[in-house]
C-alpha cells in the first residue's frame, strides 16, 4: 500500500507556542479512521511523520524563515555544477 496523503496540518497555536493538543488528538483519530483496513502501523506512522513535516515548513514559512525563489536557484545550479 502506498501513502495516504490527507489534506491538513496540526494546529499550531502560536500564542502557546506548540500544537493545539486537544485538536491535535481528534485529527490523528480522523486520519487514521480514513485509512484502509489493511494499513500498517508503519502506513500510520509515516503519515504521522510527513504531516509534522509539512506543518514545520509552514511554521517555518510563517516565521519568515524560507528561502526565495531565486536563491533556492542560485544554491541549486552551484550543487548542480559540481
Amino acid at each position: 500500500m502506498g501513502l495516504l496523503v490527507i489534506d491538513w496540518v496540526f494546529d499550531y497555536d502560536k500564542a502557546k507556542g506548540g500544537v493545539n493538543m486537544s485538536g491535535l488528538k481528534e485529527q490523528v483519530i480522523q486520519m487514521i479512521q480514513s485509512f484502509p483496513e489493511d494499513a500498517t502501523l508503519d502506513d500510520i506512522m509515516a503519515e504521522l511523520y510527513f504531516n509534522l513535516q509539512v506543518d514545520a515548513g509552514l511554521r517555518e514559512l510563517d516565521e519568515g524563515k524560507g528561502i526565495p525563489h531565486e536563491e533556492v536557484e542560485i544554491r541549486l545550479a552551484k550543487w548542480l555544477t559540481r
